[in-house]
């Protein structure tokens, strides 16, 4: 399980391919980024069409590559070309649910109405 406190998220801003594996991830954290990519914080990347995002990690015993693809749609990825965009753990559980991590709203939520019916 991966630590939300004291760890930073980074979302590598524009496009990777998606071949790469957590060598060619990890060296383009620390060439392109400017960061350490064996730190403790977490390095995102989204593929060309959108629906494929790789999440790169530490923990101090090894390294970890996690993987998801949106079976539809596409993961909401910031506009900034060639740099990297921080966000909070909380933000990261949004984008990794397909929601729109810069401004979530809740949609909808139960009335008073739900509490009178099981009473």
């Amino acid at each position: 399980m991966i630590p939300t406190e004291g760890v930073r998220v980074w979302l590598a801003t524009g496009y990777t391919d998606m071949r790469c594996g957590f060598p060619s991830l990890a060296l383009r954290v620390q060439e392109v980024l400017k960061h350490n990519p064996l730190g403790g914080n977490l390095f995102c990347f989204r593929g060309k069409r959108g629906n494929l995002l790789k999440v790169i990690w530490h923990d101090g015993q090894g390294s970890c590559l996690f993987t998801k693809r949106l079976e539809r749609g596409r993961f909401i990825w910031p506009t900034v070309e060639g740099g990297a965009v921080t966000v909070s753990p909380a933000q990261l559980s949004y984008l990794l649910s397909g929601i729109d991590w810069r401004n979530p709203q809740e949609t909808w939520r139960p009335g008073s109405g739900w509490v009178a019916f099981f009473n």
